[in-house]
């Protein structure tokens, strides 16, 4: 019962479902339109992450790191870094879902700054989520639906993430230099052999992504791993974003049949840059997962719909899925009023937005 109630409290899958069901109105969708690969790929990447949640890694990795702090800013620095690279194998979402809370309570005892260091840790969440291809779902998606050597893709994700991280450099530099007393350690074990296979079983997952394996293997390797540690983590596994995803595979099988939406869509596909743009501009009303599968099945431009899906999680607070995440964190977790930080975030995301789009027009026009 617990995991029906939370697919049908997910509010993006019951805006999505919606959709889907007054789509099928207009016209059935295609079977050959549902990419099944990405629906598995995305089912064993958050069957895998719940796995990584129950042996605490992320945990660990934090209360070590920030027991060395001895300032604001080095507290900041530390969160951010933790959060580039845990975005790279742990996915944007379970990383802020972790580190917010944590920052947050630290800063809430030692009366540190929130809203810049928070935004910091949901942007690097971000970036690094944005530099693997299974560390969001919109980049699986991309790896599925147009078979991307996995060379040529670390071509478009290095110089972004180089771009991202001095980005965030700018940015924590505004952090105020302030002392903070030692944060301890708390007694998070971590189990060698469980991590081991676990990290054997994320690699099946990797392979099946990037078609080396039948996606599906690499989804039960991770549900009997699951079962093999604790039934119960199958029960906190996000199986509301992969029916959200199959979701969007009908609205737009559905779209791509009204010769009017085709002929509109396909104007906004006529360039590299157009379809750059269309992908930053879209991702800030409807989120950049929906917006990546909506554009990919109307243009076979990798590099400009990879680099404007990934930059357009910054801006709006719905321009990515972690940026609610984060948003929602902070209203349960922040000292401050949640308006006031709505309004930090959005604009250091719009700055953030702007610099990393100009950025992102360049490293565009170099690889494209």
């Amino acid at each position: 019962m617990t995991v029906i109630k939370n697919i049908a409290k997910d509010r993006v899958l019951q805006i999505t479902a919606v959709i889907a069901v007054l789509s099928l109105f207009i016209a059935r969708p295609r079977l050959a339109d549902i990419n099944f690969d990405t629906l598995w790929s995305i089912l064993a990447m958050m069957t895998i992450i719940q796995v990584f949640e129950y042996l605490h890694i992320l945990d660990y990795l934090a209360y070590r790191l920030t027991s060395h702090a001895s300032n604001t800013r080095q507290l900041t620095s530390l969160f951010v870094t933790l959060a580039l690279f845990a975005g790279m194998f742990l996915t944007n979402d379970v990383t802020v879902i972790t580190l917010v809370p944590l920052y947050l309570n630290i800063a809430k005892k030692y009366k540190l700054p929130e809203i810049l260091p928070v935004t910091l840790i949901g942007m690097a969440a971000n970036f690094g989520s944005a530099f693997t291809p299974f560390g969001n779902t919109h980049n699986i998606f991309l790896m599925n639906h147009f078979h991307i050597p996995l060379l040529d893709f670390f071509k478009l994700s290095v110089p972004l993430l180089i771009a991202s991280v001095i980005l965030l450099i700018g940015f924590v530099a505004f952090v105020r230099k302030a002392p903070v007393p030692t944060v301890p350690v708390q007694d998070i074990r971590i189990m060698a052999r469980p991590t081991i296979i676990t990290c054997g079983v994320a690699l099946v997952i990797f392979s099946g992504v990037m078609g080396w394996l039948p996606s599906w293997i690499g989804a039960v390797a991770a549900i009997v791993l699951a079962l093999g540690f604790n039934p119960k983590i199958l029960t906190e596994v996000d199986y509301a974003i992969v029916l959200t995803f199959g979701g969007f595979f009908v609205i737009t099988s559905v779209l791509r049949q009204v010769p009017w939406i085709s002929r509109v869509i396909a104007q906004l596909m006529a360039s590299e840059h157009s379809v750059y743009l269309t992908s930053i501009i879209s991702s800030q009303f409807i989120s950049n997962v929906p917006s990546t599968v909506l554009i990919g099945k109307f243009t076979n431009m990798v590099a400009a719909l990879f680099l404007g899906s990934n930059i357009g999680g910054l801006g709006s607070v719905v321009g990515s899925m972690c940026n609610l995440l984060v948003f929602k964190e902070y209203t349960d977790y922040g000292n401050h009023q949640p308006a006031k930080f709505f309004w930090g975030f959005t604009a250091f995301n719009f700055v953030g937005l702007f610099i990393l789009g100009a950025l992102g027009w360049v490293i565009l026009e170099i690889v494209a």
